[in-house]
């Protein structure tokens, strides 16, 4: 496949497209069933677990977390934070919290992030957000042994610039121990010129600053403690895969210990619905890649 920048508008609209590459249904159906998967398995998790609901990190109405903790929080224990995808204007922490019963289960924290999306929302802001949501986290909860990003789609690319934060002007650094990122985008660049853009309006600046893979320059006290999984489905799209490649490559390149999964037999969307299931292979993944540490 050619660079992203020979392609036709037409073309990369379709890389930019993750619903038209599954093949298990048409576009419109398999984001319903997304949109009802993570509504239901989030349901399940607020009638099964223990959740703290809309717990306020900021001032803004978006500014609030939902927490699914253990049975048994007297002790320490990790925490798991959910960043949730829609292409930075869908989906919300309401639909987030699908992971949790799987995961609580095994003695795990699940904290489901909210931010503002778009248009309400912009990306510096959301950005801003994700990263002060650790922060209140780490100080609310004195119980945490080691904080874990997961972030799908837009989710990813949020953890990713949680991973590039100068926590100097936060005054406090969180413990992130290891970072899922599932079927991201790592360089902005190309939403600039598809449909995505439209509700975000960004420039050319503020994709840059934001994209993860332009803020790897220097090394990043995190990157020694922290373990990366970098993981893409076999049905995501060329260009969702070559995103996941290179951001892969060049944290490696950086520094970071990093792994890449390359999911076989699921797509955009059933890649982390999955997440709900305990004998899932990423379910799996994530509870190892907490043991070890």
């Amino acid at each position: 496949m050619g660079r992203w920048q020979d392609m036709s508008g037409e073309e990369l609209e379709e890389q930019y497209s993750p619903s038209r590459w599954s093949p298990r249904l048409d576009p419109d159906a398999v984001i319903e069933a997304h949109e009802e998967a993570l509504r239901a398995g989030t349901q399940r998790a607020r009638t099964t677990t223990h959740a703290l609901l809309h717990v306020p990190y900021g001032h803004g109405d978006g500014e609030k977390l939902d927490v699914y903790l253990p049975a048994d929080p007297s002790g320490t224990f990790p925490v798991l934070v959910y960043i949730h995808g829609g292409y930075w204007q869908c989906l919300s922490k309401d639909a987030s919290g699908f992971a949790a019963p799987a995961l609580v289960s095994q003695g795990v924290a699940v904290v489901a992030v909210g931010y503002n999306i778009a248009p309400k929302g912009h990306m510096d802001e959301m950005v801003a957000q994700v990263r002060r949501s650790l922060v209140f986290l780490v100080q609310q909860y004195s119980q945490i042994s080691g904080v874990y990003l997961c972030g799908h789609s837009a989710g990813a690319h949020l953890a990713a610039m949680v991973l590039s934060t100068d926590w100097a002007e936060y005054g406090v650094t969180p413990d992130i121990k290891g970072a899922v990122l599932v079927s991201g985008v790592y360089d902005l660049e190309p939403i600039l010129h598809v449909y995505v853009n439209d509700a975000l309006n960004m420039s050319r600046e503020v994709a840059q600053r934001n994209s993860p893979m332009l803020c790897l320059t220097g090394a990043v006290p995190a990157a020694a403690a922290c373990e990366v999984l970098v993981a893409m489905a076999q049905y995501d799209s060329p260009e969702f895969r070559r995103q996941s490649q290179e951001y892969c490559q060049a944290l490696r390149s950086a520094g970071w210990t990093v792994s890449l999964l390359d999911l076989a037999g699921v797509d955009h969307f059933d890649v982390i619905e999955k997440l709900s299931q305990d004998s899932y292979i990423l379910t799996q993944v994530i509870l190892n890649m907490i043991s070890r540490a």
